[in-house]
C-alpha cells in the first residue's frame, strides 16, 4: 500500500469518525448503520428504523443482512415492510408471532400457508390448488403439502391486519410460507389487477401516539391491531425525506438544495444545527476526504465491476464475447430509467426502450434483485448466447454493476402475441397471421429441442413471451427459467417453475422435466390463438377459469365452435374453417395429460407447416415454399388473403369429432382468486415470484 493510499484510508477513518459523532449528537441512542448494506441496498436505515435498542423501530442487523426475527427484510417504504418468508416444512407455526410488535404487523393482504392443522372442520379461507402451491414453493418431497396444506386469509373485507389469534385457532403445527397480494388500479382497466408474490409477507409499520410530522408532511393515522393510535408521516409533493419531526423531516426536492444546506438542515425550510467535532479543521478535512474518496472509489468501483462482470460471464458462457455496457451508458440510454420510456413492469423486472449504439432502439430489461437473480441472469445469458435462430430473440449485451443486473435485447416494435390477442395493441390478428406466428414459434421451440446438443427446455412458453416485430414475425423470449436437457435420458429432475395456466400437470406430480413440458405449454398457446381467451381468467365461470381445461372439454365434445374467437370469421372460407379445426385437434393432443401421448415439437412444427401450406393449391406450393423459407414466414406478405372455393357443407365445417379424454379434463385445476368475491383478472402472472412477468419479460412497445 503506497503513501497516497495510506492517506486516503486515514482520511476515510476521520470521515467515518465525524459521521458517527454527528449521528451520535443528533440521535444519541440509535444506530442506523447497516453492517451489510448490499443486502438492503443502502448503508444507513431511514428514520425511524435502526439496529440498536434506542431506535424507534428496532431491526436485527448483522453481516448476513437485516431481519425481523429470523426473516430477512426485502424492502422498506413509507408505509410497509416486505420480508422474505421462504418455504420450510418444519418451521413451527408460532414463529409467525415474530412479525407482530408494537410497531408493525402483517397486513390482511397476506395469505399464510400452514401444515398439519388440527382444525379440520374449518375450511380454508383462501382457495389455492395445493399441487400448484407445493410446486411453486419448491417444498421437499417429504413435505406432503398436497395432503396437509391449509391456506389462511382474512375473511373480513375491511380488515387491515392479519389476526394472529385466528391463525392460532387453526391449531397448525408448521408455518410453510406466505403469499402477498397487491392490487394495481389503472384508469384504463375496468377490473383492477392483482399481483401475487410468493414466499413474501407484507407488514404495515407505525409509530405509537399522535402525529408528530414535519410541517411539509402529511400525517397518516393508523389504528393498530391492539386498538391504540399510531401514525406515519409522508412528505407532500415537491418535498423529500422521512417526514418525521424527530427524524430528518422534509426538504425541497430541487437543485437549490446543495450539500452544505443539506448538512445544515436548511433544505425544505427546516433548520437543524449539526455539531461537528473539531470545528473548522475537521470540516476542511471532511471536504478533502470527500473529494479524494469520490475519485478513488469511483475509479476502483468501475474497474472492479468490469472485472467482476467479465469473470461472471466467463464462468457462465465460457467466453467474454458478449458486449458489456457501463451502467452510466444504460442510464443515459433510458433517460435515467424514465417512466416515459418504460415498456412494462412485472415481478421479474422492468423493461425500458432505449438507444445505445448506432442510434437504434433496443429493449433494456432491468431485473429485480432477489436471492436467485444473478443465477437466472447468468442462465439466460449462457443459453441465449449459445443458440441462433431467426425466431429466437437476440441478446445484444448486458450490464452487471452497482448491484444491478441488466440485459439488452433487440427491440420488437409490435409487442407480444398476448397483447394482440387481448386487443391491448391493434384491432386483432387475422387467422393467417395467427397461424404464421404459431408455425414460427413451433419452429423456434423445435430448434431448441432437436438442433441443440444437449437440448434446451424453455419452461416458460406463453403468449406474453412470444414477441412480434414490425412485420409480425415472431420471436421467442425469456430464457431465465430454461434448462439444459440430458441427451441420454428422457427427463431431468427439477422443481416445477413457470406460469400458472401453462404448466404441465404431470410435471407437478413427478418433477420430471422433458421436452413434452414445452409441448404442453405450446398447446395452451395454440388454444389462446384460436379463442383469443386468457390462459387464466377469474372473470370467467369457476369451471372455465383454466383455459386448457375448458378447451379440452369443448374440443373433446366436438363443441369447438363455442369458443372460437368470433373475430376470426371461421366460416368465411373452407380453408379457414378446416385449418382452425386442424390446429385445435393438434392443441388437444399437445394438452394430453400423459406426456407420452403428446407429439414432439418436431411433429407439431411439421403439422403446422402442412396446415399452412394447405391454403395454396399443389401447383403453387413450390413457389410459396421458396419465398416463405427465405423470409422465415416473417412478413405479412406470406399471409396475404387468398380466396378458396367454398365447396364443403355447413355441417362439415361445424363438426370436429375427437375422442374425449376424461382424464385430461379432470386433471386441470381451476385457479381461484386469493380473496374477495369480485371477479379479478390476474392476466399472465399468479404465483409470479418464480415466474417471468408478462410485462417485464416482453421486450415490447412503441418507442414513443
Amino acid at each position: 500500500m503506497n503513501i497516497r493510499e495510506n492517506l486516503i484510508f486515514g482520511l476515510l477513518a476521520i470521515l467515518l469518525l465525524i459521521v458517527d459523532r454527528t449521528n451520535a449528537l443528533t440521535h444519541q441512542s440509535c444506530n442506523r448503520s447497516c453492517p451489510n448494506p448490499a443486502s438492503f441496498g443502502r448503508d444507513r436505515l431511514p428514520y425511524p428504523f435502526g439496529c440498536s435498542a434506542g431506535c424507534e423501530i428496532q431491526l436485527n442487523c448483522s453481516k448476513a443482512g437485516i431481519f425481523i426475527g429470523e426473516f430477512p427484510i426485502q424492502s422498506i417504504n413509507y408505509e410497509s415492510i416486505r420480508i422474505n418468508l421462504q418455504s420450510r416444512c418444519d418451521r413451527p407455526s408460532h414463529t409467525l408471532h415474530q412479525l407482530y410488535s408494537n410497531n408493525h404487523a402483517p397486513t390482511s393482504r397476506n395469505a399464510i400457508l400452514l401444515r398439519n392443522c388440527t382444525d379440520e372442520q374449518v375450511s380454508s379461507s383462501c382457495v389455492i390448488p395445493s399441487i400448484n402451491v407445493e410446486a411453486r414453493f419448491q417444498a421437499p418431497q417429504d413435505c406432503k403439502t398436497n395432503k396437509s396444506l391449509t391456506c389462511y386469509a382474512e375473511g373480513e373485507k375491511n380488515a387491515t391486519f392479519l389476526e394472529y389469534g385466528s391463525v392460532e385457532k387453526k391449531g397448525c403445527k408448521y408455518l410453510l410460507s406466505s403469499i402477498s397480494a397487491q392490487i394495481l388500479n389503472s384508469s384504463t382497466q375496468v377490473v383492477p389487477l392483482v399481483t401475487l408474490d410468493v414466499e413474501v409477507a407484507e407488514l404495515l409499520w407505525w409509530l405509537p401516539g399522535v402525529c408528530n410530522c414535519d410541517k411539509h408532511a402529511k400525517c397518516i393515522p393508523v389504528l393498530t391491531p391492539n386498538g391504540t393510535d399510531g401514525y406515519r408521516c409522508n412528505c407532500t409533493k415537491g418535498f423529500i425525506g422521512d417526514g418525521f419531526r424527530d427524524g430528518f423531516g422534509c426538504r425541497k426536492d430541487s437543485q437549490d438544495c446543495n450539500p452544505a444546506k443539506f448538512l445544515s438542515g436548511q433544505c425544505g425550510g427546516k433548520t437543524r444545527i449539526i455539531v461537528l467535532i473539531g470545528g473548522v479543521v475537521l470540516g476542511a478535512l471532511l471536504m478533502i476526504s470527500l473529494g479524494l474518496l469520490c475519485c478513488f472509489i469511483r475509479r476502483q468501483s468501475k474497474l472492479k465491476a468490469r472485472h467482476s462482470t467479465k469473470r461472471l460471464l466467463s464462468e457462465a458462457t465460457g467466453n467474454c464475447n458478449i458486449p458489456i455496457y457501463p451502467y452510466k451508458e444504460i442510464e443515459k440510454a433510458t433517460n435515467g430509467f424514465s417512466d416515459k420510456q418504460r415498456l412494462g413492469t412485472g415481478a421479474y423486472g422492468t423493461v425500458y426502450a432505449g438507444k445505445l449504439q448506432a442510434d437504434e432502439w433496443v429493449a433494456i430489461k432491468k431485473i429485480k434483485n432477489r436471492d436467485d437473480t444473478i443465477e437466472q441472469v447468468m442462465n439466460e445469458i449462457r443459453l441465449i448466447s449459445s443458440v441462433r435462430h431467426p425466431n429466437l430473440v437476440r441478446l445484444l449485451g448486458c450490464s452487471i454493476e452497482r448491484g444491478q443486473q441488466i440485459l439488452v435485447y433487440e427491440f420488437m416494435a409490435n409487442g407480444t402475441l398476448c397483447q394482440h390477442l387481448q386487443r391491448e395493441r391493434g384491432d386483432g390478428l387475422s387467422w393467417p397471421i395467427r397461424l404464421t406466428i404459431a408455425t414460427e414459434t413451433a419452429q423456434a421451440i423445435a430448434h431448441l429441442h432437436s438442433a441443440i446438443k444437449p437440448p434446451i427446455y424453455h419452461r416458460d412458453i406463453k403468449s406474453s413471451n412470444i414477441l412480434l416485430d414490425c412485420n409480425f414475425k415472431s420471436k421467442v423470449a425469456d430464457f431465465g427459467l430454461s434448462r439444459l436437457g440430458i441427451a441420454e435420458t428422457s427427463h431431468i429432475s427439477t422443481a416445477p417453475q413457470g406460469t400458472p395456466g401453462y404448466l404441465d400437470p404431470q410435471y407437478h406430480q413427478n418433477f420430471h422435466l422433458s421436452d413434452k413440458s414445452d409441448v404442453y405449454s405450446f398447446g395452451v398457446v395454440l388454444v389462446e390463438i384460436i379463442t383469443g381467451l386468457k390462459a387464466v381468467d377469474f372473470s370467467r365461470p369457476q369451471n372455465e377459469v383454466n383455459l386448457a381445461a375448458l378447451a379440452t372439454v369443448k374440443i373433446g365434445k366436438g363443441c369447438l365452435n363455442e369458443i372460437i374467437d368470433p373475430s376470426l370469421e371461421p366460416f368465411e372460407d373452407d380453408w379457414t374453417a378446416s385449418s382452425i379445426h386442424k390446429v385445435a385437434e393438434l392443441a388437444f393432443r399437445c394438452l394430453a395429460f400423459h406426456r407420452d401421448a403428446r407429439p414432439s415439437m418436431m411433429e407439431v412444427k411439421a403439422e403446422l407447416e402442412d396446415i399452412k401450406l394447405s391454403r395454396w393449391p399443389a401447383s403453387e406450393e413450390n413457389t410459396y415454399t421458396a419465398s416463405s423459407e427465405e423470409s422465415s414466414f416473417g412478413s405479412t406478405s406470406s399471409v396475404s388473403e387468398k380466396p378458396l372455393n367454398k365447396s364443403k357443407s355447413q355441417s362439415e365445417r361445424n363438426v370436429l369429432v375427437v375422442q374425449t379424454s376424461t382424464e385430461a379434463a379432470s386433471n386441470f385445476n381451476s385457479i381461484e382468486k386469493l380473496k374477495d368475491n369480485s371477479p379479478v383478472s390476474v392476466q399472465e402472472s399468479w404465483l409470479s415470484e418464480h415466474s417471468s412477468s408478462p410485462s417485464s419479460n416482453s421486450l415490447l412497445g412503441n418507442a414513443g
